[in-house]
C-alpha cells in the first residue's frame, strides 16, 4: 500500500511575515494551523507543495528559516516550534512552550560555539529568549515583560567581530528597541542576559518590518512602518575609548559641513558604538509590511520592501550612497488588497510576495536583461474552509467552493518535455459576495453553485477558458467544447455594484475605449489572454470568471446541498431548515431551469444528496438522523417524477446522531451513510420477504462499521472494483479530526487498507471526499475546514 501526495492547494495565512524563502530554495508558510513547504522550482519551471507540518492547534502567524534545515514557527496556540526539515518531510521538532497567548514574532541566531539563541514574542506582552543546546535541549533563560506594550516584530544578529548578540524589536509605541547581551567582561552580574541599550525613534506609526545586514564592519538595520516610510539605521563600532559626542549642528571643518546626529552607546561590552540614521526611503503609498536585505557575491546590498499598496520595491544605493528605487513589481487592477510580506530568494535573482488573499507572486530576474523581471508559475489555494468539491465527469479537472467566497478550478499542467504533470489553479469561475457552500457539475463546461443565500446560481464556461484549458491540460477529443465554442461569450466580468458575472461578447480595443471614454469607467475588466502556462493570481481574480446563466429561486433559507444526475439533466437542491416545509428537496430541469417538483420527507436540514449512477434513485441524509430514498416512477423518462420509497425512522434507524454524508457504489447495489457518532453503514436491497411492513421497504443494513470517538463527516465510493475483483468495493472515510481512512467492503465485511494521518490528510474536519473518475489508478480528492484541497495517488497492492 502506497499513498502519494499528487497535489496540495492552500493559501498563505493573512498575517505579516507568514512566509519565508530559505537557503535550501524552499518556501515555508503558515497555512491555517499547519506549515506548508513549497518548492517554487519543481520540475524546473513549475511549483508544488511538497508536504505540510502539523503541530500547532491554532492559526500559524509567523515562520522563519534559521538555516537550510531549521525552521521556526509561531502560532495563536501560544507555542513556537523548531522544525528540522529536508526535501522529503519534517525529520524532528522541538516545542517551545511558555507563552500564554498567540506567538506573533520569532527569530534565531547561531552562535560561534554552535548553539542557537532563539527569541519569541507573543500577545501576552512578553518576549522570551531561549537557548538550544547541541543535544537539542531547549530552555528559556530570560523573559522580558513589556508591561502594556506589544511586540510587533523582532530580529536577532551577531555584532560584527564579536560573539555578542543584538536584539531589535518594535512595539506599539512606534519605536525600535535595541537590547544588547551583557558580556562576561563588562562587569555586569547578569552576564548573558539582555538589557535595553537604546530606543530608535522617528517613525510616526507602528513598525511592522525589521531586518539586519552586515555592511563591512558596520550593521545596517532597516525598519518599515505603517506611515509608508522605511528608515535605514547604521550601527558602527567606535573603539573602547568613548568618543566625543557630536550634535547635529556640530561644525566639523571650515566648510561648515552638517552631519546627522550620532548616538553613542555600549552594546553589552566595552566597545562603543555610534547609532545614526542613514537614510529615509519613501516610495510606497500604503503601509509597509515587510523589509528584507540581500547581499550578493560582489557584496552589493539590495533591500526589498513589500506594501499593502500592491507593490514590491527593490532598493539599491548609488555610487554616492543615495538609496534609490531599482525595481518595482506588483499587481495591477483586481480586487486585491496588496502584500503582507516579501522575500528575496537566497541567490537574490528572484523575489516573492504573499498577498492579502493568501496568493503568492514570484518574479525572476532575466539573465540577459537585469532590469527585466518576469512572473513565475506558482501554487495557491483557498484562504478559508473548503466546503465542497466535484470532479468533472471524465476527471479532467477538479472544482472546489469555499467560505472565502470563491469557486476555483484545479487542473494538471501537461508539458511535453516533462515526465509528470503538475496541478495548478486554472480558473476562478466565481468570485462572490457570500460564503460558498455547495457545488454540482452539470457538464464539462457548466455547473451550479450555492452560497449562504437563497439562490442557486448556474454558470457556463467562456470561449477563452476552453481554449486555454485545452492547451494547458492537453485535452483532446473535446466534443463538448467544439459544440459550444462558436456561441459562447469571450469572457465575463462583475459589474461594480453587482454580484452576478455578466457575459462579455465583445472586447473594446484601446482606440475604441478612448473614443467613448470607457477607460475611466469600463463596463468590464475582462481582457482575453492566451495562456502558455497556468495563470498568475491577478489573472485568476479578474480574467477567468464564467458568466452566470441563470438564478434559481425557490428556497426560503441559505442553500446547503446540491446534486446532479450523471447526464446533468436534473439538479436537486436543499437549504437550511428547522421544519418540514423548508426541508423539502427541490428538483430542477436544467434545460429550461424550471422547478419540476418538491420532495417532502425530512424535518431538518438535508446535509447531502446523491443520485444513483443510473439516476433511478435519489438519496438524501439529514440532521434529523434519517435517510430518505426517492425512486423515479418512469424508469425510461429522465425527467420523470420521484416518489419516496424507503426511509429510516426511530425503530429501524442505525444512526442515532446527525447523518453527515452519503454516496452510491459505482454499480448502484450499495449506498453508504455516515454519522456523528462514528457509524458507517452500507445499505443494500434484499429480495427476502420482510416479516412485517417497514419503512425500509426491503433495504437493509448490509455492513456496519463503528469508529469509536470519531465523527465521520465525509464518505466516497471508488468508481470501480478493487483491481478488477468483482464485489470488492473501495470506500474512503473522512473524520472530524481530519484523518482519512481507506476501507474495502467485501462479502459485507469491512477491512481497513490505509490510514492517512494529519500530516498527509487534514488537521481539521474533512468536508468532502470524491474519487477521480476515468482513471486506472485510484486517485482521491479531499477538502476540509483547514483550507486544504488535496489529491492523492493511492496504490492498495
Amino acid at each position: 500500500m502506497k499513498v502519494t501526495n499528487l497535489y496540495t492547494s492552500v493559501a498563505c495565512n493573512r498575517t505579516t511575515e507568514c512566509a519565508d524563502w530559505g537557503p535550501s530554495g524552499l518556501i515555508a508558510y503558515g497555512a491555517c494551523n499547519a506549515v506548508a513547504v513549497l518548492d517554487p522550482r519543481y520540475n524546473g519551471n513549475s511549483a508544488k507543495i511538497l508536504y505540510t507540518l502539523v503541530e500547532h492547534t491554532k492559526r500559524v502567524n509567523i515562520v522563519r528559516w534559521l538555516d537550510a534545515q531549521y525552521l521556526l514557527s509561531g502560532a495563536d496556540d501560544g507555542n513556537a516550534v523548531l522544525w528540522q526539515l529536508d526535501r522529503e518531510s519534517g525529520k524532528d521538532k522541538i516545542l517551545l512552550k511558555g507563552h500564554t497567548s498567540g506567538v506573533n514574532a520569532v527569530d534565531g541566531v547561531l552562535r560561534p560555539n554552535g548553539t542557537w539563541l532563539l527569541a519569541t514574542a507573543a500577545a501576552d506582552n512578553s518576549l522570551k529568549l531561549w537557548h538550544l543546546q547541541a543535544d537539542k535541549q531547549v530552555n528559556c533563560f530570560q523573559t522580558v515583560q513589556l508591561d502594556d506594550g506589544f511586540c510587533l516584530t523582532l530580529r536577532l544578529t551577531l555584532l560584527p567581530k564579536t560573539e555578542q548578540v543584538l536584539l531589535a524589536f518594535s512595539t506599539d509605541d512606534e519605536t525600535v528597541a535595541l537590547w544588547a547581551e551583557q558580556s562576561a567582561g563588562s562587569g555586569d552580574t547578569n552576564a548573558g542576559q539582555f538589557k535595553c541599550a537604546h530606543k530608535l525613534s522617528g517613525h510616526e506609526d507602528w513598525v511592522r518590518g525589521l531586518d539586519f545586514v552586515n555592511d563591512g564592519d558596520d550593521l545596517l538595520l532597516a525598519s518599515g512602518s505603517q506611515e509608508n516610510f522605511i528608515r535605514l539605521w547604521r550601527i558602527a563600532a567606535r573603539g573602547t575609548d568613548k568618543p566625543v559626542q557630536k550634535n547635529i549642528l556640530d561644525v566639523l571643518n571650515d566648510n561648515d559641513e552638517l552631519r546627522v546626529e550620532e548616538k553613542l552607546l555600549q552594546l553589552g561590552g566595552e566597545t562603543w558604538y555610534a547609532v545614526s540614521l542613514e537614510s529615509v526611503l519613501y516610495g510606497h503609498e500604503g503601509w509597509v509590511y515587510g523589509v528584507h536585505w540581500h547581499k550578493n557575491e560582489k557584496q552589493e546590498l539590495r533591500l526589498l520592501s513589500a506594501s499593502i499598496d500592491k507593490t514590491v520595491i527593490v532598493w539599491a544605493p548609488t555610487d554616492m550612497g543615495v538609496w534609490l528605487e531599482q525595481v518595482r513589481v506588483g499587481e495591477v487592477g483586481g480586487n486585491s488588497m496588496g502584500f503582507y510580506g516579501g522575500k528575496f530568494a537566497h541567490d537574490g535573482r528572484s523575489i516573492m510576495a504573499h498577498s492579502y488573499q493568501g496568493g503568492f507572486h514570484i518574479w525572476n530576474q532575466s539573465q540577459e536583461q537585469s532590469h527585466l523581471w518576469t512572473s513565475n508559475v506558482i501554487v495557491g489555494g483557498h484562504y478559508s474552509q473548503v466546503r465542497d468539491l466535484a470532479w468533472e465527469h471524465d476527471g479532467t479537472y477538479l472544482m472546489t467552493v469555499s467560505a472565502d467566497q470563491t469557486t476555483r478550478l484545479h487542473a494538471p499542467w501537461v508539458q511535453a518535455d516533462k515526465p509528470t504533470a503538475t496541478w495548478h489553479e486554472l480558473a476562478r469561475p466565481q468570485v462572490h459576495g457570500y460564503d460558498m457552500q455547495a457545488l454540482a457539475l452539470l457538464s464539462r463546461y457548466k455547473f451550479a453553485s450555492g452560497a449562504e443565500e437563497k439562490i442557486v446560481r448556474t454558470f457556463q464556461a467562456t470561449a477563452n477558458f476552453i481554449e486555454n484549458f485545452r492547451h494547458i491540460s492537453g485535452v483532446a477529443n473535446d466534443a463538448a467544447g467544439d459544440a459550444l465554442l462558436e456561441s459562447l461569450p469571450k469572457g465575463a466580468s462583475v459589474p461594480s455594484l453587482g454580484l452576478s458575472n455578466k457575459a462579455v461578447y465583445k472586447v473594446d480595443t484601446p482606440d475604441e475605449a478612448a473614443t467613448t471614454r470607457k477607460e475611466e469607467y469600463p463596463e468590464n475588466y475582462f481582457v482575453p489572454i492566451t495562456l502558455q502556462t497556468p495563470p498568475q493570481e491577478e489573472t485568476l481574480m479578474q480574467n477567468t470568471l464564467w458568466p452566470e446563466l441563470h438564478k434559481l429561486y425557490g428556497h426560503g433559507y441559505e442553500i446547503y446541498a446540491l446534486a446532479a444526475t450523471a447526464d446533468g439533466q436534473l439538479l436537486a437542491s436543499t437549504c437550511r431548515a428547522s421544519n418540514a416545509e423548508h426541508a423539502q428537496i427541490i428538483l430542477w430541469n436544467t434545460s429550461n431551469w424550471k422547478q419540476l417538483q418538491k420532495l417532502p420527507g425530512h424535518q431538518l436540514t438535508v446535509t447531502q444528496l446523491r443520485f444513483s449512477p443510473d439516476a433511478r434513485y435519489l438519496l438524501s441524509v439529514s440532521r434529523d438522523r434519517r435517510w430518505f430514498l426517492y425512486e423515479r416512477q418512469q424508469a425510461d423518462e429522465p425527467l420523470g417524477s420521484y416518489v419516496p420509497v424507503a426511509n429510516t425512522d426511530n425503530s429501524n434507524g442505525v444512526h442515532t446522531r446527525i447523518i453527515w454524508s452519503c454516496d452510491w457504489s459505482h454499480d448502484g447495489k450499495y449506498f453508504v451513510t455516515s454519522s456523528r457518532e462514528g457509524k458507517v453503514v452500507a445499505w443494500t436491497k434484499t429480495k427476502e420477504q420482510e416479516s412485517a411492513p417497514s419503512s425500509l421497504n426491503g433495504w437493509q443494513a448490509a455492513a456496519i462499521l463503528e469508529l469509536k470517538q470519531e465523527s465521520v463527516t465525509a464518505v466516497s465510493f471508488a468508481h470501480s472494483f478493487l483491481d478488477q475483483q468483482d464485489g470488492v468495493y473501495v470506500l474512503a472515510l473522512g473524520t472530524e479530526r481530519g484523518i482519512i481512512k481507506i476501507y474495502q467492503l467485501h462479502n459485507k465485511q469491512w477491512q481497513l487498507r490505509c490510514d492517512l494521518d494529519k500530516n498527509l490528510a487534514h488537521h481539521l474536519t474533512v468536508k468532502r471526499l470524491q474519487f477521480r473518475p476515468g482513471q486506472q489508478q485510484l486517485q482521491l480528492a479531499s477538502c476540509g475546514e483547514d483550507h486544504l484541497v488535496r489529491i492523492y495517488d493511492i496504490s492498495l497492492k
